[in-house]
């Protein structure tokens, strides 16, 4: 009896062990606040929308409050996603991606939508 308790206890250990290290590690994968931020586009309105609003853009729910709109990147090109942003909401003064707000060329394509 007392070997197979003895022989019980390390198996135990072990999968106790292992499902800490599981837990640790899926922590580590859960995305922060800041790598979100990372995974979206915002996009300034030259008119203020008068009550917060939010739609649906290419599939990608979108907020936006006054002014400022935010929504994740949902795969299209950005100016792509900026004209139908602009479709929603209206004229666009800037929108900003991942990789950095939309030059003037791009942004003017958007807008004229």
């Amino acid at each position: 009896m007392i070997t197979q308790t003895q022989n019980a206890f390390p198996r135990l250990l072990l999968a106790a062990g292992l499902a800490m290290a599981g837990t640790i590690a899926s922590f580590g994968v859960t995305v922060s606040p800041a790598q979100a931020a990372g995974n979206s586009y915002s996009a300034t309105l030259a008119t203020g929308l008068e009550a917060p609003a939010k739609k649906v853009v290419n599939g990608v729910l979108w907020k936006c409050t006054g002014d400022a709109c935010v929504g994740a990147v949902d795969g299209a090109r950005p100016v792509n996603t900026c004209r139908q942003v602009v479709k929603t909401f209206g004229t666009v003064t800037k929108f900003a991606t991942p990789k950095g707000d939309l030059g003037a060329e791009d942004l003017q394509r958007c807008n004229a939508a």
